[in-house]
């Protein structure tokens, strides 16, 4: 190959492909077409003699080969775009560009409208979109640039990982406000339920991995007590509509019950074991720690979030 006519745009055209796996994205990642895409693999096949890519099915699968280039490209790529950054001021209105964020269905349904009104008004040009928190380990999606930033609770990360707090959530029981063996206790809506009763009843859990325990297993064990849990979901509201619809309780981050119980007409409860409230972060490869969109983008998703944060104790 003759490296001094190779197109160097190519490459941003080949990471945008490893990342979404599909030409379509690819380019709406980049700002190009679907075609422009596939003329810039062509070229890139050409140039580099290997297919590349293959299709499977509706994905594109890498060769061997483009496995090998993928971490030296992306990080050529991350370096040439914070050089070029710099401390350059950024206009939001002007800006043009897709910012992949990664967090729970409690994000998706309590910030992300907020947040995506905000940026509307500021940036018109910026686009959004959310994975959920069962695509992938944080760790792997920021090293391999698939997403911009992370709302997670906080967790061991290497060094080249910067985060910041952005929210304190503690947890509340929910149940039906009609649930039978409830009311027959006497228990009334905000009234604590029994520990015994607590641990008789069935529980629904989120759970991403389908984990059968969690935090309130944990908090229950140390005090000698163990709960039911008959049921494990994916997402907050698909557990909290499971309890509405039966004989479940559950425990879910107040600020998501709190929104949704009318809705559903579910009932909150404090618990009956100490539960520590969680912090959620913000996480970002560090090669960004500087990079004037991202800072940006930080602060608002720090704005933002930070309007249904409780305050420590």
């Amino acid at each position: 190959m003759n490296f001094a006519s190779f197109d160097l745009n190519l490459l941003r055209v080949y990471d945008a492909l490893m990342r979404e796996r599909s030409a379509t994205r690819a380019g709406q990642a980049i700002g190009l077409s679907q075609p422009a895409v596939s003329n810039a693999l062509a070229r890139l096949r050409h140039a580099l003699k290997d297919e590349l890519f293959v299709r499977r099915g509706n994905d594109m699968v890498p060769t061997p080969f483009a496995e090998t280039l993928a971490d030296a490209v992306r990080d050529a790529l991350a370096q040439i775009e914070q050089a070029l950054a710099g401390d350059a001021s950024f206009d939001p209105s002007k800006a043009e560009r897709l910012f992949t964020l990664y967090g729970a269905d409690f994000f998706s349904s309590l910030t992300m409208p907020p947040l995506f009104a905000r940026i509307a008004a500021r940036a018109p040009g910026i686009a959004l979109r959310l994975l959920d928190s069962a695509t992938g380990e944080v760790e792997r999606l920021l090293r391999d640039n698939a997403i911009d930033a992370a709302l997670e609770r906080r967790m061991a990360m290497p060094d080249w990982v910067s985060s910041r707090p952005v929210l304190l959530s503690s947890f509340v029981a929910v149940a039906a406000r009609d649930h039978a063996e409830i009311g027959r206790a006497g228990v009334k809506p905000g009234d604590m339920l029994p520990l015994a009763l607590f641990c008789r009843l069935p529980h629904a859990l989120r759970s991403v991995d389908g984990t059968m325990s969690g935090m309130v297993d944990d908090a229950l064990a140390e005090i000698g007590a163990s709960r039911r849990v008959m049921l494990a979901l994916p997402h907050f509201h698909s557990v909290a509509v499971a309890v509405a619809r039966s004989d479940l309780i559950a425990a879910l981050p107040r600020q998501m019950a709190a929104a949704i119980a009318d809705h559903l007409d579910l009932a909150l409860h404090p618990l009956p074991v100490d539960v520590p409230a969680q912090e959620l972060r913000l996480y970002w490869h560090r090669r960004h720690d500087r990079h004037p969109a991202h800072c940006w983008l930080h602060e608002q998703i720090v704005d933002i979030v930070g309007t249904i944060s409780e305050q420590p104790a």
